[in-house]
């Protein structure tokens, strides 16, 4: 009997649709606040930023997802970018090493935010029920998706008709009751642009944009199961990134007109900071509190899609590795009959539930931010002009316009917002300091270095191969 492998059971609408319920979680509900506090008049340009590196980071997933369409995304093309034998064993492992610590801490961000918006419709007085409310989110999520891979993406595009129906209405909202003028250009005009573009608050606001456009990718780590991958693949990608960046510059827009720039920062220089439910009371002003009720209720089914398809896909990273050799064997497990990764799926989901219980949501996004740049997205460019480089470009189904330019501009932008991410202030024991994400994204690295060696020396492979 033949062990159980992966299908391609998922097309363009499924892919599309679980590429963008993974965008558009609580991030830009979460986010949009904060935009205006850091860019004030200025904070649709923050969103346009955003969608701009997501474009060119794109161009990157699309030709590398096009011509290696198979599970595990990243981990697939850093291995085969850097060699299969030596250093791409080694920085394939550190993706993956990495994505059991900044998976769950994806989910922990979602289930968390989950908690916060939920506090809308139930007072929680006492601490430990948005942490009960964050945990037991993360655990419905593993039970729905212990199921085969066809079901998923059913329900996935159920999730996601919720997805647009939420941003439709708030966006109708909006263009039927505008009472402040909103523009997406610098006050200043355009001679303020380029001064405004490398400013520490646009950095600060790039972080939080950025965060709500990831997962444009992930249709990468299912390439094992997309039905002609060559083209849905980039497709998909596009198609996301074009179409979540509509759907969040209107968002934000509608948004504005109601609720001013000024407004929001004010609450959030004030005790009982009403932002974190802006969404909320945007409705509220508009309809009322009942249809806030059930536009809350409609934001945490978002939230909800998007962790959802993060879980999705981010389970079949170990299980790749695992089955390339790479990882420990036990993820490489399928389940019996409904041939999926378990036992990824049930590792990262457990890891994800402790994370909900101890984390806060401002320092989760950017521990996600500083530990995903240097060796994912970064690394990834990097691998792209060597597989290029090794292998040409003649067998490539999709090839990005104007190389090398894009892959020049995506690691520029990278490294800024890498050092663009501000420190958390930190109380533990008594002692007061800062945290700085940078360093500890580089410390996780020489942790998983380490790790490398050990497993690459148990397993008497290089670099300790013997001669």
């Amino acid at each position: 009997m033949s062990a159980p492998t992966l299908q391609r059971r998922l097309g363009l609408v499924q892919a599309t649709a679980l590429n963008m319920i993974d965008m558009v979680g609580i991030g830009p509900f979460v986010t949009l606040p904060l935009v205006m506090g850091f860019m004030g008049p200025n904070f649709l340009l923050a969103w346009l930023v955003g969608a701009a590196l997501a474009s060119v980071d794109g161009l990157i997933w699309s030709e590398l997802g096009a011509a290696y369409p198979e599970a595990g995304g990243s981990y697939r093309f850093l291995k085969l970018a850097y060699g299969e034998q030596k250093w791409g064993r080694y920085m394939s492992f550190l993706y993956v090493w990495q994505t059991l610590i900044q998976s769950p801490l994806v989910l922990a961000s979602g289930a968390i935010g989950f908690a916060q918006y939920f506090g809308y419709l139930v007072p929680m007085t006492e601490w430990w029920q948005p942490k009960a409310v964050a945990g037991g989110v993360v655990l419905l999520l593993i039970a729905l998706l212990y199921r085969r891979i066809e079901d998923i993406g059913k329900l996935g595009v159920a999730l996601w008709v919720g997805v647009l129906s939420l941003m439709v209405w708030l966006i109708f909202g909006g263009l039927t009751h505008p009472n402040h003028h909103v523009d997406i250009f610098p006050a200043g005009g355009f001679p303020a642009l380029p001064g405004l573009l490398i400013s520490v608050a646009m950095g600060q606001a790039a972080v939080k944009t950025i965060y709500s456009y990831l997962g444009y990718y992930n249709v990468c780590h299912l390439g094992a199961e997309i039905k002609g991958p060559e083209k849905v693949i980039p497709r998909s990608i596009f198609l996301s990134i074009l179409g979540i960046a509509a759907l969040y510059l209107l968002l934000n827009w509608s948004v504005g007109t109601v609720i001013p720039w000024q407004e929001v920062q004010g609450w959030q220089a004030s005790a009982g900071d009403k932002s974190q439910f802006i969404v909320s009371v945007f409705v509220e002003r508009l309809y009322g509190p009942a249809a806030a009720t059930v536009a809350t209720g409609m934001v945490l089914l978002v939230a909800f899609a998007s962790l959802f398809a993060v879980l999705l896909g981010y389970s079949r990273i170990p299980y790749a590795a695992a089955a390339d050799g790479e990882f420990l064997p036990v993820f490489g497990k399928l389940h019996p009959t409904k041939n999926f990764p378990y036992v990824s799926l049930l590792l990262l989901g457990g890891v994800g539930f402790v994370f909900s219980l101890l984390f806060r949501l401002g320092e989760v996004i950017s521990a996600i931010l500083a530990m995903r740049i240097l060796v994912q997205f970064v690394g990834q460019a990097v691998g792209l002009v060597l597989l290029r480089r090794r292998r040409g470009t003649a067998a490539l189904p999709f090839k990005m316009p104007l190389y090398p330019l894009p892959v020049i501009l995506a690691i520029i932008v990278w490294l800024f917002v890498f050092v663009g991410i501000a420190p958390a202030e930190v109380t533990w024991g008594g002692v007061h300091f800062k945290l700085y994400f940078q360093f500890a994204a580089l410390g996780m690295m020489a942790l998983g270095t380490v790790a490398f060696l050990l497993w690459s020396r148990s397993l008497k492979r290089w670099p300790f191969a013997q001669a």
